[in-house]
């Protein structure tokens, strides 16, 4: 069994984008392996795609943490969006998160170039709340946050690797996780956030639904496990240790 590098028992968290595909099994993934440990989901649950699919999601959660309650570990889930800063602020005030899990964004290449706006006020506007709240709160230990593949751009070299010059993005949403990862860089050095950034890839879909809310029944199981615990991995070790983040250093996987 791998082991966990950063300690969530006991420990209050923060799963933003809690309704997504990685975000939910995420969550259910958490809740499975720690005792005592209390969750704390956001999602604006917006129509990017089918919102029954996320609908589900959150009941399966909601299950499965009235399961996992003699393990003493609590389920909460907030809908709202993370451009409202006040909500944001909020939340932290309500709860002492040590570790928050940002995979609320905007997603899509072509959907940046008829809605701009919609990346601007996740990615941009909600990822600064979210850096900002950390800043200020005296509990949060780790912060991850996702990058994307589409970060590469233009990058012709195959396979990427994490130290591959992400400067020539070709869409909106590609210069949004940059800029994320740019942002963070920044809060982590001036403000000794520990920081780790997963990058996922597509080519995985849950067994019963694409992201686009496409029924996949002939889907092997596996492909749950193959992308949707990929965050998880920034708090796991393997063989070797596995590259968090020092204060000053923040990391970009690829997983």
């Amino acid at each position: 069994m791998l082991e966990y590098n950063v300690q969530l028992s006991g420990k209050t968290l923060l799963v933003t984008g809690a309704a997504g595909f990685i975000g939910s099994n995420l969550v259910k993934r958490i809740l499975r392996d720690v005792r005592e440990v209390k969750v704390v989901g956001l999602d604006s649950m917006n129509d990017y795609y089918d919102v029954n699919i996320k609908r589900e999601r959150l009941t399966e959660i909601e299950t499965l943490a009235r399961e996992m309650q003699s393990r003493g570990v609590t389920w909460t889930f907030v809908q709202g969006n993370l451009a409202d800063k006040a909500l944001i602020d909020r939340l932290f005030a309500e709860y002492p998160f040590a570790v928050v899990v940002n995979l609320a964004a905007q997603a899509g290449v072509r959907y940046s170039i008829t809605n701009p706006q919609a990346y601007i006020e996740s990615n941009l506007i909600g990822f600064y709340n979210i850096l900002e709240a950390c800043r200020h709160s005296a509990s949060v230990e780790h912060l991850v946050y996702a990058s994307s593949s589409s970060v590469y751009g233009s990058n012709k070299k195959v396979p990427y690797s994490t130290d591959d010059k992400v400067d020539n993005p070709v869409s909106l949403y590609a210069a949004t996780k940059k800029s994320n990862e740019l942002l963070a860089h920044a809060y982590s050095k001036l403000y000794d956030i520990p920081s780790a950034s997963p990058t996922s890839c597509d080519g995985a879909r849950p067994s019963r639904y694409s992201t686009m809310g496409t029924a996949s029944a002939t889907s092997p199981s596996w492909t749950i496990s193959s992308r949707a615990y990929c965050v998880s991995c920034s708090m796991r070790r393997r063989n070797r240790p596995a590259r968090t983040d020092s204060p000053c250093r923040p990391t970009r996987y690829i997983i």
